[in-house]
């Protein structure tokens, strides 16, 4: 789906200016602690990036719900683990951290969709 081609390009280019933004913007004005998990929610971002690419690229191959779920919940995944890591960084929030965990568990659900739909269809 050309949708998911756009969405990972488009993540990959933010979590680029976010890692500049993170290194030279930030860096002074946070804790070493919250800078490393800016970084963190930077190199989540763009390896779930580079899956909606993948899954983008697959859907012409692999038609199925299973797909898009899986390409939709990569990008749920980005929202809340990367977005919650980023404003916990800058906010010092610490019940932020609640909500990271549910990005991670819709970036695992989502590579195993993605696993099974290549298996099924593949």
């Amino acid at each position: 789906m050309k949708l998911f081609i756009i969405l990972g390009a488009i993540n990959a280019f933010v979590a680029v200016a976010l890692g500049a933004f993170g290194a030279h913007g930030l860096e002074g004005k946070i804790s070493d602690k919250y800078l490393a998990t800016w970084q963190t929610g930077v190199q989540y971002q763009m390896f779930h990036a580079i899956g909606l690419l993948i899954i983008g690229i697959l859907f012409g191959k692999i038609s199925s719900p299973i797909m898009n779920w899986s390409g939709w919940l990569m990008f749920a995944g980005i929202i809340l683990f990367s977005g919650s890591l980023y404003v916990l960084s800058v906010s010092g929030i610490k019940v932020l951290g609640a909500v990271t965990p549910l990005g991670g568990v819709a970036f695992l659900v989502a590579w195993v969709l993605l696993v099974v739909a290549t298996v099924k269809y593949v």
